[in-house]
């Protein structure tokens, strides 16, 4: 009868994590936006640096990227409550993006900065917060975005500076923008599933 009892106990905790699971999938999806603002924003400060050769592209535009991304979750988050997993998975990101600005905006103004350094960091810290969210999640297509940022990070490491920015600009676009809108786009089917099992 315990046995019984225990494993309908286990079966019930195994549902609830896996159920817990697919929530943290979805509301990510649902911040899709912010991988295609982010990939945007990336490109972006890219370009303004090297046409613009402005030191001033990569502050200006992360900081104009992360009001908007602020502003966006508080008017998304409002009312609705963070669960354990939600709150893991933006832990991730917002201490991987706290680091990488202070990181980044450190090497620029003291000096260090190079392209190949640039690039190495960005695809290991984004490799790490998208495996991270894949693990806490379950969700292969953000370990297939973890896989290519950290693919960028050896290229980078490795290979010529022209080399990292063709694989930094192909992994912004694969790991941002697209797994963006792949995000945006299991979004819309949800709600439309939703919207025909209300009606």
């Amino acid at each position: 009868m315990t046995g019984e009892l225990d494993g309908k106990d286990l079966a019930e905790r195994v549902m609830l994590i896996e159920s817990m699971m697919a929530e943290g999938r979805r509301r990510t999806a649902n911040f899709g936006w912010s991988f295609v603002l982010w990939g945007v924003a990336y490109l972006v400060a890219t370009t303004w640096s090297v046409l613009g050769k402005s030191n001033w592209a990569w502050p200006v535009t992360m900081t104009a990227a992360a009001i908007i991304t602020g502003i966006g979750f508080s008017r998304m988050s409002h009312g609705k409550p963070a669960t354990v997993v939600s709150r893991a998975v933006s832990g991730v990101w917002g201490a991987m993006g706290i680091c990488i600005f202070i990181l980044l905006l450190s090497l620029g103004f003291g000096g260090h900065f190079d392209g190949n350094i640039f690039v190495a960091i960005i695809g290991a810290m984004l490799g790490l917060a998208n495996m991270a969210s894949a693990i806490i999640l379950k969700w292969k297509a953000q370990y297939f975005c973890a896989v290519v940022w950290l693919a960028s990070t050896v290229v980078a490491s490795f290979g010529p500076l022209q080399a990292a920015w063709i694989a930094f600009l192909a992994a912004t676009f694969i790991g941002l923008i697209a797994f963006g809108i792949y995000a945006m786009i299991c979004e819309s089917r949800r709600g439309r599933q939703n919207g025909v099992a209300h009606a």
